[in-house]
């Protein structure tokens, strides 16, 4: 039995699964809980075992000598969690080895392995598939009448509506990307977002790692993670932060232990720097842009509620931002490119930038409202940044936009900028 496939919402990454289980012995999806991985591997699947099962405690007992009993099964057979079991790992790649076929194993973990790390690498074996909550596109929010892909493949005319007001915004950013709230809406959108912090702070493996660990700490970090989201920080910048609106005490190196962690089981998801050659000798910013796997969680341990969002509109902006992020990350990323940003010294700054393997780029501005001043003022932020790349050394953008929460119709202004509404953008 591979679950109820019937009922399954198809994720973007799907097409990475099918191609990458073509060619390689195994693929890893790895990713945060709760995002949809075993679902999702079920449907690539032909049996499978879940470690984390106790009905599966005297095999997985059984099997401490001799992992290769949970490699049986037909193929492709699914092991879910299999960071409780690392020697597992090495099993897999010897067999591979010895069959040398394609699409036998499928692994989803949430963690890297807590107690001893496989041996090896698993290069050229198993080929590793990053998972993160649904984007709106995956979870039906979102029409997708704006393709990324066609925009850097140069379609110069776009269309789309939107309804989105500012509530829905709020609803969306409460709610989050998770499936169970997608698929089961609760009264209280928050609901699994809240629970997921008290699971990762009071219950969540990795922390047995720290020589000492404080749930309180860890709290108080994380209040401060997404009081700063979607902004860039240093260590130390977190650190004053935790004192001045915690009172908690942490260095330099606690926040740094506590963030490895955060790390390890995927819940943070930073944003690197863009570096590109300029035509002036403008110093560029280079901390990490701070972010959540998922804006639901900033919003859930900063207490806060939808009603709460549209009180405070300076963090209202910020949290959506992180969702703008989020899907835009898993778009870019299913065109093998990757998500960054930039800011220089001057205060200059593009909030999203989409690269390509092939060197394409294009810059994204995003913004809560749609009002007529800001999105002006946002294109021609687009225009002066573009204008500073130094062309004889990194390409024209593809396209610049601007991202709206709230714009109701996707059109390209005469300045050549795109407005795209979050409800229309796909991957």
């Amino acid at each position: 039995m591979t679950g109820s496939k019937q009922e399954y919402l198809p994720r973007i990454i799907d097409q990475e699964i099918k191609n990458k289980l073509s060619f390689f012995g195994a693929i890893s999806i790895d990713g945060c809980k709760w995002c949809g991985k075993s679902t999702t591997a079920e449907q690539f699947s032909e049996s499978f075992i879940k470690l984390q099962d106790p009905a599966n405690k005297p095999m997985i007992e059984a099997a401490l000598g001799q992992p290769n009993v949970i490699l049986n099964g037909e193929k492709p057979r699914l092991i879910d969690e299999w960071q409780d079991f690392p020697e597992i790992w090495d099993a897999i790649r010897t067999d591979i080895d010895n069959t040398h076929l394609s699409g036998q194993y499928i692994l989803t973990g949430s963690c890297t392995p807590r107690k001893s790390k496989p041996r090896h690498s698993g290069a050229g074996r198993i080929a590793t598939v990053k998972m993160r909550p649904m984007t709106l596109y995956e979870s039906k929010d979102s029409s997708g009448t704006v393709s990324l892909k066609s925009l850097f493949d140069g379609e110069n005319e776009i269309s789309g509506v939107s309804s989105y007001v500012i509530e829905d915004i709020a609803h969306l950013c409460a709610r989050g990307g998770w499936p169970e709230s997608v698929i089961k809406n609760p009264k209280n959108p928050t609901l699994v977002a809240r629970e997921y912090i008290e699971a990762v702070v009071e219950r969540e493996g990795g922390f047995e790692e720290l020589e000492y660990y404080s749930p309180g700490r860890m709290r108080a970090l994380l209040r401060s993670l997404s009081r700063g989201i979607s902004e860039p920080a240093k260590i130390s910048t977190v650190v004053t932060d935790v004192a001045q609106n915690t009172g908690a005490t942490l260095s330099d190196v606690t926040v740094a232990n506590y963030l490895a962690i955060l790390e390890k089981i995927h819940i943070v998801d930073d944003v690197e720097a863009w570096s590109p050659k300029l035509r002036s000798k403008t110093d560029i910013r280079t901390s990490k842009k701070r972010n959540l796997v998922d804006p639901s969680l900033a919003v859930a341990s900063l207490y806060a509620t939808e009603s709460d969002l549209l009180k405070d509109f300076n963090s209202f902006g910020l949290i959506f931002e992180s969702l703008a992020m989020r899907d835009l990350r898993v778009y870019i990323e299913a065109m093998e490119g990757n998500l960054f940003y930039y800011r220089d010294k001057n205060g200059l700054e593009c909030d999203a930038i989409l690269h390509t393997v092939d060197g394409k780029w294009a810059g994204i501005e995003i913004k809560l409202g749609d009002g007529v001043d800001i999105i002006d003022t946002a294109a021609k932020q687009l225009l002066k940044f573009a204008s500073l790349i130094d062309e004889t050394e990194t390409q024209k953008p593809v396209f610049l936009a601007v991202l709206s929460g709230t714009a109701k119709i996707a059109y390209r202004r005469p300045d050549g900028v795109f407005v795209i509404p979050i409800g229309c953008l796909g991957p």
